[in-house]
């Protein structure tokens, strides 16, 4: 039986809200579902909450508010609060998205957030 998360798409106002709401939709109330990119990755994996035979379809419904509210300018943020942490050798391919996401281009978290899902899990994302 496939079980589905859904994600309110007008309750992602920035990354932080997509980690809340993520948590939320497949651990319940102040459930977690990782907080950084990589922890969403193991997650979709299996066993954080998804089943484990991974029949999960992930509907993120109103997608296009979320993509708004993860574009350029919250990826540039997101962008400006890893440049202290990230190690010297990559600090110039994070100056560089930075300059890209400043700019308005270049892949932005929404994005990110997709290839993830669609790696970790093809096919159980519907945008809608």
């Amino acid at each position: 039986m496939t079980v589905t998360y859904v994600i309110p798409g007008a309750e992602v106002t920035g990354l932080d809200a997509f980690w809340t709401v993520m948590g939320a939709a497949v651990n319940g109330p102040g459930g977690s579902f990782g907080r950084n990119l990589d922890a969403f990755a193991d997650c979709l994996g299996g066993g954080h909450g998804t089943p484990d035979d991974g029949d999960f379809v992930i509907e993120w419904r109103d997608h296009a508010r979320s993509r708004d509210a993860l574009g350029h300018e919250e990826t540039a943020r997101w962008l400006r609060s890893r440049l202290g942490r990230v190690h010297e050798t990559n600090r110039a391919a994070v100056r560089g998205e930075l300059a890209e996401a400043e700019a308005g281009r270049g892949r932005t978290l929404f994005d990110r957030l997709v290839e993830i899902v669609e790696e970790k899990a093809p096919g159980a994302l519907r945008l809608v």
